[in-house]
């Protein structure tokens, strides 16, 4: 393979490496929990998280006292422990949230803008995350799906309970199969309308059911390119707050390459690997870019570039 250039050192991934001990066991000590005065929070309210705003970002962590000071809560669930400190995400109306956004003292924002830009330090990104997509479950399964009475919350936010017909129902979680197709010194790179001007990136699809990571990686690479691949291997995950999904990271070997684009496209073309390191240090002639490095697509195309992957040839 040719030399590689310098892309610096390897950023982190970001919702990763959660500080956070998740400690099942203690979900029925919620009570006593959220009386510790120790306890933390973090505050949000539909898409927006809430943050004390300070010279270089904001401070999203706030006590538990403070956070329920700040709005009525629709629900407050417990994250886990930080140092043995519990840690709570408290839901408020996106109205409350849209109110704090006015004050000077506040940053209010989305979490991707949040996570994008820096504006808070990277450990809390994780707990964010959690709350986020654990409070976003809440907000759209307050009905039992069984027989549609509203259902109560239970174990600190980790399930609802049906009064009437005792269904339980628990947190899900969205796999999404990310994957780069590659073949040679190629790899396919997809567009879709949604996404920032000049950017390109991994094609990607949810899993459906009785489908695995491998059948579902071939199955959308051919769905969305026209590209048939052989050989599939497993990188890396990510969670994916928006709302709730995880991000099962691959890379795949293309066994053809006549492209034909799906109408989720925009588009779909095959990249040189120098290419694409200009592409991620942000110097390609034409302004073509990547992910930023908080989304596993960056991650996925980087690892391909400097060679650290699986050789499909």
């Amino acid at each position: 393979m040719p030399s590689c250039p310098d892309l610096g050192p390897k950023p982190h991934l970001g919702y990763t490496a959660s500080l956070i001990d998740r400690a099942a066991h203690r979900r029925g000590e919620v009570a006593a929990l959220a009386a510790d005065g120790r306890a933390g929070a973090y505050v949000i309210g539909g898409e927006m998280i809430v943050a004390r705003r300070g010279a270089s970002g904001g401070d999203p962590l706030f006590a538990l006292a403070d956070a329920h000071a700040l709005a009525a809560a629709r629900e407050s669930v417990l994250l886990g422990f930080r140092d043995g400190v519990p840690q709570f995400g408290v839901g408020i109306g996106k109205e409350a949230a849209e109110s704090l956004k006015a004050r000077d003292d506040f940053l209010v924002t989305d979490l991707r803008s949040i996570a994008v830009q820096g504006l808070v330090a990277p450990e809390h990104l994780p707990p964010l995350a959690e709350a986020k997509a654990l409070l976003a479950w809440h907000a759209r399964h307050r009905f039992c799906s069984n027989c549609g009475v509203l259902t109560d919350l239970a174990e600190a936010g980790w399930k609802r309970v049906c009064p009437a017909c005792k269904t339980e129902h628990f947190p899900r979680t969205d796999p999404v199969v990310i994957m780069l197709a590659v073949r040679g010194e190629q790899c396919l790179l997809g567009r879709s309308a949604r996404f920032a001007s000049a950017m390109w990136s991994c094609l990607a699809g949810f899993v459906e059911p009785g489908e695995n990571i491998e059948e579902a990686v071939r199955r959308e690479v051919q769905e969305e390119a026209g590209i048939t691949c052989g050989r599939v291997a497993y990188f890396a995950s990510q969670p994916w707050p928006f709302p709730m999904s995880l991000m099962v990271g691959c890379h795949a070997e293309a066994l053809t390459c006549d492209i034909k684009v799906d109408a989720e496209l925009e588009g779909a073309r095959w990249f040189d690997r120098d290419e694409v390191a200009l592409m991620l240090l942000r110097k390609h002639p034409d302004g073509l870019g990547t992910p930023p490095p908080v989304a596993i697509a960056h991650h996925i195309i980087r690892a391909w570039v400097e060679g650290d992957v699986v050789a499909f040839d």
